[in-house]
């Protein structure tokens, strides 16, 4: 299969489910839920969902376990949204990449302020 149609494919997937998903759950159930990127297999009967949870920890944790709980049902929806010869198994990952990177960003900011000290230069005898 092209690159190109495998893009397209996994594009589709994304907004579908997140549209799905925006239909489905409410926010003060599940926090806000959002997708942020689809992996594809190969073969397309398969796609890890990656999403964020904004919300408490317990919305976090809720939120994933309704995603995984309705899993039949959003898989459903998306078949009538997106057809394929086959409909992907889809499985929910939590995506921890925007806490990181807002990590990284802290840790930037941090060092900006505070300089680290530079070592000036060694005398040998």
């Amino acid at each position: 299969m092209s690159n190109l149609r495998h893009e397209r494919v996994r594009e589709l997937l994304k907004r579908a489910i997140g549209e799905a998903i925006r239909r489905e759950f409410h926010v003060s159930d599940a926090g806000l839920i959002t997708v942020n990127d689809v992996e594809v297999g190969g073969d397309l009967r398969t796609a890890v969902v990656f999403v964020t949870i904004l919300g408490s920890p317990e919305q976090q944790k809720r939120g994933l376990h309704l995603l995984e709980q309705n899993r039949i049902r959003l898989q459903s929806l998306v078949a009538k949204a997106v057809i394929l010869k086959y409909t992907p198994t889809l499985r929910f990952v939590a995506d921890d990449s925007i806490e990181r990177g807002n990590r990284v960003l802290q840790i930037l900011d941090e060092l900006e302020k505070n300089p680290p000290v530079k070592a000036g230069p060694t005398e040998e005898p």
